[in-house]
Order: structure tokens, then sequence, then C-alpha cells
């Protein structure tokens, strides 16, 4: 009976959530044919001059990205009937996925910095419950390390809200074309882009991304392919009126070009096959940011939608191939697989060819454009260098992954069994595989009213292919070397550590800013909360006044003991002082 039951409970999420995702896109379709924006507002509180009010703003954007979030959403629920099949709180885990998706479309349709933080705080509540899924030590360090670097971004929200309440309203979408920069706003858009940056994981904020992945792989699937690492681009796309002719946007552009850059070398080095495809989507974050950097936010739109489709695919992919592999992730013991399950293997390597912009795939449509739009901007060679030298590690690291999953032999057991029948999670993968296909194509109609033509030199229309097919040579041949060789050749031993560890990002955040300040947090509780206010405040002078009053009580009681006591020490002390005296 509870099987039947939580069967039901996952074929109700999954029907009513790609039924929501149908109407999404109908309801897309409709606002960009009719150009139609609806603005939706219920007055909560009213005090003073400021309204408390909960908004809604229904437009093509809003719902293009709702429909995105419910289908991968309902994939990934149906998906994990299957991989979460022996798990004793299966309930629980498709509840907190629930709650996830909600939070995430609390923040889709807010205008209001009030109603963003409630999802925006959501979003980050819920990730770390999943994180935290599997309840062993690793994840409990895992989940501290996300909360922490996400409460960063909670903080600068806060501030925004605060700042605000001088504009006499929160509906920040009222000051986004008409507002003069003045210096309040030049603070407001400051803090957005801190927020965003912790939220989408940007230097130096990166570390928490690969180590979220300690949570379930349809967590995964979801959380770090279209909505929690999402949030930040998604915020800054709506804030991005307000990003013009600051510095801090130049600032922005090169932490990104940096994150890009170092996610992808990193991922060359990694042999956890979840972290290598976390690392490809930080690359893929350092992207849309950087795009947006530059003010071409209908672009990042573009490539966080499609990247979503073969991301998610991804993920679910690598979820499949762990489970066959007896939770085993390590890509070394893997090869061979196209053989034993091919169906598997098919999506696999269409969602990374689509990751590397193979023509005509979902991502060759939004990255080709991209690269192409930064040829065109007046920028210096050194972000030339970072978009197409991390474009090249794209292809490098993806070339490397199929060679170790599919072309190298197989190295884990004598005696296995790998099959490709589980039809649940097949069906969940080819629906997303039908979208990565055509996602691109579709949407280059749809988001651009009018489209993009780059005219470009032969030899700079055909860079990106030219870096393309460099990463996959380079990535075959270096596949091929053992990496001992590699680093005996090309570098020494310290700087491998230095690129293979992030940039010592995980331990600078972990005992820098985690470590130090809990420890420093517990030695103030100690010696403040416990010690010196104890005594000196509120407890403290609690504790007197408790003693004052029960003396004074005695005393009104006309306690003829305490007044014979009193009379007592009274008179001993005159006949001291006289003694003195005398």
């Amino acid at each position: 009976m509870n099987s039947f039951y939580l069967w039901c409970m996952c074929f109700i999420s999954f029907f009513f959530l790609f039924f929501f995702s149908l109407m999404n896109f109908f309801m897309m379709m409709y606002f960009i044919m009719e150009n139609k924006i609806i603005f939706m507002e219920w007055e909560l509180i009213s005090f003073n001059s400021m309204n408390i009010v909960m908004s809604l703003l229904l437009d093509w954007m809003s719902f293009l990205f709702m429909m995105f979030v419910m289908m991968i959403s309902s994939s990934v629920i149906y998906y994990s009937k299957s991989y979460m099949y022996s798990e004793m709180n299966l309930n629980r885990f498709i509840l907190l996925v629930l709650l996830f998706i909600m939070s995430m479309i609390l923040l889709i349709v807010s205008p209001n910095i009030i109603s963003i933080l409630l999802g925006w705080d959501g979003l980050g509540l819920v990730s770390y419950c999943l994180v935290i899924y599997y309840q062993n030590l690793k994840s409990y360090n895992a989940g501290m390390l996300t909360a922490l670097s996400n409460r960063i971004g909670d903080v600068f929200i806060l501030m925004i809200i605060s700042w605000m309440m001088n504009y006499g309203s929160w509906n920040y979408i009222f000051y986004l074309d008409f507002m003069i920069m003045d210096l309040e706003m030049y603070i407001i858009s400051m803090m957005v882009i801190i927020a965003a940056m912790t939220k989408s994981a940007q230097i130096p904020f990166s570390s928490w991304l690969p180590a979220a992945m300690a949570a379930p792989t349809p967590v995964s699937a979801l959380v770090h392919s279209s909505t929690l690492v999402t949030a930040g681009v998604y915020l800054l796309i709506r804030f991005n009126n307000l990003l013009i002719d600051m510095f801090f946007l130049k600032m922005l552009l090169l932490l990104s070009g940096l994150t890009m850059m170092m996610a992808g070398i990193s991922a060359n080095y990694e042999f956890d096959l979840k972290k290598i495809i976390a690392l490809s989507t930080l690359s893929q974050l350092g992207l849309m940011m950087s795009i947006l950097s530059m003010g071409l936010a209908d672009l990042a739109f573009f490539h966080l939608l499609t990247h979503a489709m073969f991301k998610a695919l991804l993920f679910m992919c690598a979820g499949v191939i762990i489970h066959l592999m007896n939770d085993n992730q390590d890509i070394r013991f893997m090869g061979g697989l196209n053989l034993y399950i091919p169906l598997t293997s098919l999506c696999m390597n269409i969602s990374n060819l689509a990751l590397c912009g193979i023509p005509f795939l979902a991502g060759f449509y939004s990255k080709d454009l991209i690269l192409e739009m930064v040829m065109m901007k007046n920028l210096n060679i050194m972000v030339f260098y970072l978009y197409y030298f991390s474009t090249g590690l794209t292809m490098f690291y993806t070339i490397r992954l199929l060679m170790y999953l599919m072309l190298n032999d197989y190295n884990l057991l004598s005696i296995y069994n790998l099959f490709d029948e589980d039809y649940i999670m097949l069906k969940s993968m080819f629906m997303l595989l039908f979208m990565s296909i055509i996602t691109g194509s579709m949407l280059s109609w749809l988001i651009f009213s009018i489209p993009y033509m780059v005219y470009l030199p032969l030899n700079l229309k055909l860079m990106v292919l030219y870096v393309s097919f460099l990463g996959l040579m380079m990535g075959y041949l270096i596949s091929n070397m053992k990496i001992y060789s590699l680093n005996k050749f090309l570098m020494s031993y310290e700087l491998s550590l230095f690129l293979s560890l992030m940039w010592f990002m995980p331990n600078l955040s972990t005992y820098g800013l985690s470590y130090y300040f809990l420890n420093l947090g517990q030695k103030l509780m100690k010696n403040m909360d416990m010690g010196w206010s104890e005594f000196y405040s509120g407890q403290g002078i609690y504790m007197m006044m408790k003693k004052y009053s029960i003396f004074n009580m005695y005393m009104q009681m006309n306690n003829l003991k305490i007044y014979l006591f009193s009379f007592i020490l009274w008179m001993m002390f005159m006949l001291f002082m006289l003694i003195i005296m005398n």
C-alpha cells in the first residue's frame, strides 16, 4: 500500500507539473504575440508612507522560464520514482523538491524585492535540506558550506530592502527605467550584483557548487541546472536596466571570465563524474554572467534556458551510470559503456555535444551567438582570450569524459550487470533529449523579436569551430597520456595541485571563511553571551534585582527576626564606630 501511495504521489506530481509547463508555454506564446504584461498587486499592510504588498509580474519571460523549470521538474520527479526506489522516505524527498519548485516560481514572478527574498531564502533553505539528504558527515559539511555561502547573498538582499525604503515602495520594477542613476541606486545595483554572484557561485564564492554534489543526483539535475544556480543570473536579467556604465560591471566581467577558465581547468583534473558536470555548470554560469555584464541580457536568458535542458539531461545520465556502477562515481573505473547501455550513452553523448556547441544542437545556437557578439564588442584581448580559451576547455573536458566513459576498457569488476532497461528513467531522459535537440532553434525564433545577424570576416566567423576542434584534439591526446607524465612534462606538482583544487578556493572558504568565523562565533558566545553578559546585562541585572526585591519583601512583611537581626547589626556597627573614634 505504501509503495502504491508513493507511486501515485510521483505520478500526480509529474502529471501536474508537465500540464502546467504546457500551459505556461501557450501563455508565453500568447503574451509574446500580443506584447502583453500583467502586473498584479495585493496590499497586505500599510503604515505611514510604506505599503507592504504582494506583487506578481506575468510576462513572456516569466512564463517561459516557469515552463522550463516545470518541464525539468516533472522529468526529475518521474526519474526519482525509479532512482530513489529503495529510499525509505521518498515522500519527504518529493515534498522537498516540490517546495523547492514553489520557491523558484515565487522568485520568477516577483517584481517586489520582499517576495524575491522569500523565494531566494526558500531556495537556500530547501537546498540545504536536499544537500544533507544523505545523512553523513560529508553531506553535513557540504550543506553548511552551501548555506553559509548563500547567506552572504541573503544579507545583501536584506540590505537592498532597507535601502529601497527611501523610494517609498519595494517594487523595484518601477525604478528600472525612470530612475536617474543617483548614489543610492548605484549602491543597490552593487548589492544586487554581489547577491547574484553568491547564488550563481562566481569567484570568490565558487567552492559551494561542487561541494553541493553530495545531494542525490535528481536534486543535482534540477537544482544545479535550471533553478538555484540560475537564480542569480535571472535576478541580474531583471535588474539589467540598472547595470549600465558601472565600474562594478567591469569587475563582474573579469571575475565571471576567470570563473569560466578556472572551472574549465579544474574539470580536466577531476575524476568524480558528478563534480566534472558541476564544474561544467560553473563554467557556463560564468559565461552567462559575463555576457550579462556586457548588457546583453536577452542572450544570457537564451543561454540559461538552452543550458538548463542539456545539463539536466547530463546529470540524469550520470545518475543512471552511477547506479549501474554500484554507486561508484570515479570515471577511471568506467569504460566501454556504449556497448552495454546504448540508450543512456546516446543521451549522454548528445547532451555532451550540445554542451560543446556542436552545430544544430541546443548549445550551438546560444554559445555561438554569444561568442560572435563578444567579437563585435569593443573589449580588450584578455576578455577575448578568456572566452575562447574557456570554450576550448569545454571541448577538452567533454572529450576527456567521453574517452573515459565510452572508449576506454571497462575497469570495475570481473562480474558485472549493466542493463539499459529502466524504462522510467529512460522515458524521462528521452523527453529532455528531444528538448535538448529542438530548444536552441525554437528559442532563437521566439526570444529575439529581431534576429541577430553578425557579419564577421571568415576566419573570425570560424574561430569558434577552430577553438572547438583544437580542444577536441588536445582532449583526445592528453586523455591517452597518463596524468603523472602530463604533470611531469608540463608543470610542477604544486601548480597542478593549485589548478586541480579550484585555485585553493574550497580550502579558503572551508578553513578561512567557515572554520574561522564559526570558531569566532563559538568564542563570542562562550565569553560574551554566556560570560560577561550573564553578569552585567539583562540576566545579571535581573538576578541582582530579584535578590534585592526578595530582601525588600521580607522587610515589608514586618518579619521580626529580620528587624531584630538588622537592629543588632546596626548596634554592633555603632559600637564599633565609637571604639574607633575613642
